[in-house]
């Protein structure tokens, strides 16, 4: 999977629409962006969309990672502005898309969900409440603290999702209970260390996701979790896209190249 020149990303989203800053929705003084990526996810972007709550969040951005179907209509009938890829950019590229876009327009938080209506926005207050209550950089969505939960979640991906966050706590001494968690909210600063370089061709796939988070804790960032749900499909078809064992390589490598200084 190839990506594109980072100055023609660039332009796609300098010429995206924005609500102009004085008159952007803010929660506790801060201008929120929730950030989806969807590839061909028709049916089940809108529910998700419908029901961010709007007088919490600003605007809901979505990029449509090279889809083939009504995505995108779908994503903008619903309210959210939309910005499409010529081409399938991978997981990691469709969100790096959507943190730049929060960053360039001017949000001070960006709020991530899942692209297939898997994560509750019900829970986008609390996880931002946790951020601004402790004064943290960034708050990653947690099934296992109380008050979270995983509904109709597999036995092989409960196995999975703890045996990883063990593993991230061990390498890198911080106590996390849901390290692979989608759910996330961060401050939009953080895009600007020089030191967490997003635009490395490595990442487009799922490597992106943890790889931030690997940085924001290894770099002394204050770092917390907030309980969410999950909620999955009835047809485990309709879960995820990920394929098995290559996609959880994609997860898993960025904790080892990083602790080996092998990727920066």
């Amino acid at each position: 999977m190839k990506d594109l020149p980072r100055q023609q990303i660039l332009d796609l989203l300098l010429q995206a629409p924005a609500t102009p800053i004085e008159q952007r929705v803010r929660y506790r003084g801060q201008a929120i962006v929730v950030v989806m990526a969807s590839w061909n996810e028709a049916g089940k972007v809108a529910p998700c969309i419908c029901n961010v709550p709007r007088h919490i969040v600003d605007t809901v951005f979505l990029i449509d990672n090279g889809s083939e179907d009504a995505t995108a209509a779908e994503a903008a009938e619903a309210g959210a502005v939309v910005v499409r890829h010529p081409v399938n950019l991978g997981a990691g590229g469709g969100y790096r898309s959507g943190f730049f876009y929060g960053l360039l327009k001017g949000f001070d938080l960006i709020v991530v969900l899942a692209g297939d209506n898997q994560d509750d926005p019900g829970d986008i207050q609390g996880v931002v409440d946790r951020l601004l209550d402790d004064d943290l950089d960034y708050v990653q969505g947690s099934r296992w603290l109380q008050g979270g939960e995983a509904i109709r979640m597999t036995r092989s991906r409960r196995i999975l999702t703890r045996f990883y966050s063990i593993l991230f706590s061990w390498i890198y001494n911080f106590n996390i209970t849901d390290a692979t968690n989608g759910f996330r909210a961060f401050r939009s600063s953080l895009l600007l260390d020089q030191r967490i370089n997003l635009w490395q061709e490595w990442l487009i796939q799922y490597e992106l996701e943890p790889y931030l988070l690997i940085k924001v804790v290894s770099l002394g960032y204050r770092v917390g979790e907030a309980p969410v749900r999950k909620i999955y499909h009835p047809k485990m078809s309709d879960n995820t896209k990920m394929v098995p064992f290559k996609s959880w390589y994609s997860i898993l490598r960025p904790l080892f190249l990083l602790t080996l200084g092998l990727k920066e």
